[in-house]
């Protein structure tokens, strides 16, 4: 372990993988077949920070739609097959993600933190040749409750403790985060709070204690220090 830094626990989806956009084409589409419409707008300001049930369920709500758990079932497998078939036509990882996950493996436990659906983020890290590095990953469906419920750190902090057999101070362990939610559930659990700029600017980021504008700008002197010193700041 590094002097302060005990873990680092990553979001996926806006943080690893630029898979953000083609969530949200993946969802719209599912939406467009029953005839309903989510707009880009909306969905940025609303609906990122929710697993895919969640978003449904929310998204039901929010416009009157009735949408009972066979209808929910359906739109998540509709949508789960059309992100398939986005995420298999390229490269989705971001500028120097793979890079840093090696290097924070290098140094401390890590693990995974998401509202994705497990299948999704393992054969996204598998590709990249980093799947088993994370010492556990926290996916959907793995917690009663989604982001922003500090239900998804907890576990991962505690699969983290479990597959180490390390006892881990949770305010020297990071979150990695690209959202408000994400941001909000890594505090719930008692973590660290770091936030890169890949899908929200600096300024609503709230509650992060860094901002970077990605993994290509973060590194591990910049997180032990944190862990160390309780410092904020924006590089």
């Amino acid at each position: 372990m590094t002097s302060a830094l005990h873990a680092v626990i990553f979001d996926f989806d806006g943080v690893i993988a630029d898979s953000e956009p083609l969530h949200f084409r993946a969802f719209q589409q599912a939406l467009a077949e029953d005839g309903l419409e989510l707009t880009s707008k909306e969905y940025f300001a609303r609906y990122l920070g929710y697993d895919d049930v969640g978003m449904f369920q929310a998204f039901a709500e929010d416009h009157g739609v009735p949408m009972d758990a066979p209808r929910v079932s359906a739109l998540v497998s509709r949508k789960g097959i059309k992100l398939q078939a986005m995420l298999h036509a390229g490269a989705v990882l971001f500028p120097g993600a793979v890079d840093f996950v090696k290097t924070a493996a290098s140094a401390v436990p890590i693990a995974i933190a998401s509202g994705a659906l497990r299948h999704e983020i393992q054969e996204v890290i598998e590709a990249a040749g980093v799947a088993h590095l994370f010492a556990a990953i926290v996916a959907s469906g793995d917690t009663p409750e989604s982001k922003p419920s500090p239900a998804p750190y907890r576990l991962a902090f505690e699969r983290l403790q479990e597959a180490t057999g390390a006892t881990l101070d949770p305010r020297r362990c990071v979150a990695i985060e690209d959202s408000r939610w994400g941001l909000e559930s890594a505090r719930g659990a008692g973590l660290r709070c770091v936030a890169v700029t890949n899908s929200y600017p600096a300024d609503e980021l709230t509650g992060a204690e860094l901002v970077v504008s990605g993994l290509q700008g973060l590194t591990l002197d910049a997180l032990d220090r944190l862990c160390g010193a309780g410092a904020a700041g924006t590089t």
